[in-house]
């Protein structure tokens, strides 16, 4: 699988007990969990370092390292971006003001709490997704949705989207190459002309990929429809549940409900 293509599989093969546990057991749970961490009250800072640390001790046990999931959660600094000002427009005690020329932002412990606590929640629901897509396979996580009653149409829109997403960066990367040969570097001079030059070939590349992948689309869904697709999604394999797997998971859906419903009472 070339670079481009496999930057795009989230799955890290692994042997420990969170890789091998049924996919419709982690998908609930990771569900479960991201709703009752985002219901937690602003500010309850013991119940959001218990979900924090259950996200990555959970992490450790995998036997990923923790780096890789780390940068994973990058993603969820915009959340934090969309939620900064907060700290000036939320009502409360006046911690600091800032005069701006114009207008004066005043920051508040009320606003101060709510972007730390958004800033928190939001990471550690991120953790806990990227955790689920690294310890389970795509197609096998779609399988746990389709069990638990997704509509199929939505299914089958996000797995197509999925394994077509390979094709789309395949494609785009024989065009690259395709470029690049044509494009030779000499003495005293720079590959690839000016920057109008290069600005009106990638506008003809992209022009050129959408109808390329137009056309393997047709050819793709053509290919399916001879081989008996009618529009549902089928599940890999036969999924089961051993008894030891429906306690554990039993637990760990009473103990987060218990979480969030002290949460709410303390």
């Amino acid at each position: 699988m070339a670079a481009g293509t496999a930057a795009l599989d989230r799955y890290i093969p692994g042997s420990s007990a969170v890789h091998s546990a049924d996919p419709r057991i982690k998908t609930g749970l990771a569900v479960l969990f991201i709703v009752a961490l985002t219901t937690l009250p602003t500010a309850s800072w013991l119940f959001v370092a218990g979900f924090l640390a259950v996200a990555w001790v959970t992490v450790l046990s995998t036997g990923i390292s923790p780096g890789k999931i780390l940068r994973r959660t990058f993603i969820a600094l915009p959340f934090v971006l969309i939620a900064a000002p907060s700290v000036f427009t939320r009502g409360g005690e006046p911690l600091a003001a800032w005069n701006a020329g114009f207008i004066t932002l005043t920051s508040t412990r009320e606003g101060l709490e709510f972007v730390a606590t958004i800033t928190l929640k939001s990471w550690i629901a991120v953790t806990a997704a990227v955790l689920l897509s690294a310890t389970t396979r795509f197609m096998d996580i779609v399988a746990a949705l389709r069990w638990f009653r997704v509509p199929e149409l939505l299914l089958a829109v996000v797995a197509m989207m999925y394994r077509y997403l390979f094709l789309l960066i395949g494609e785009a990367q024989r065009m690259i190459v395709a470029r690049r040969a044509r494009s030779a570097t000499t003495d005293g001079a720079r590959s690839g002309g000016s920057v109008r030059w290069r600005a009106r070939v990638t506008g003809q590349m992209a022009g050129s990929l959408f109808v390329r992948t137009f056309d393997r689309s047709e050819r793709v869904y053509m290919a399916m429809l001879a081989r008996g697709y009618d529009g549902a999604m089928f599940a890999p394999g036969q999924l089961s549940v051993g008894r030891m797997e429906t306690a554990l998971a039993a637990a760990i859906l009473v103990a987060i409900a218990a979480a969030a419903t002290m949460a709410r009472l303390i």
